[in-house]
């Protein structure tokens, strides 16, 4: 991982919430560029909900659906749901069947964001 979006992704759990605003603000600023750095980030901190969660946010901003397809596999619901609605903003109907999947999720919060992504992707 680059060393200027390790530092970033460290201080998206600042407590200082300017300072993490500011490293995802900064992040977001790259968007393209920083897929690969996102994914690594999501890949590892297999136990670190919210840089997964953050990372997958960061990810549905891209313009590049095929590394938030690993997240709806995620342990959490909450990093499920996430990319649920990634999929949605970046209008990836290519990842219909996949949403379809989570439809049948054990999280309501994931159902529900999968049928609202397959709603407005018109996959229902």
């Amino acid at each position: 991982m680059r060393p200027r979006y390790k530092d970033l992704f460290h201080a998206l759990k600042d407590p200082d919430l300017s300072r993490a605003d500011a490293a995802f603000d900064a992040i977001l600023f790259d968007r393209g560029e920083a897929i690969p750095d996102l994914v690594e980030c999501y890949q590892q901190h297999a136990k670190d909900t919210l840089l997964r969660f953050y990372a997958v946010q960061l990810m549905g901003f891209s313009g590049d659906s095929r590394a938030i397809v690993l997240a709806l596999n995620d342990p959490e619901a909450d990093v499920r749901a996430e990319a649920c609605r990634a999929l949605e903003d970046l209008r990836a109907k290519q990842a219909i069947e996949l949403l379809r999947d989570r439809v049948r999720d054990a999280s309501v919060n994931v159902r529900r964001a999968a049928r609202e992504a397959l709603d407005q992707l018109g996959g229902r």
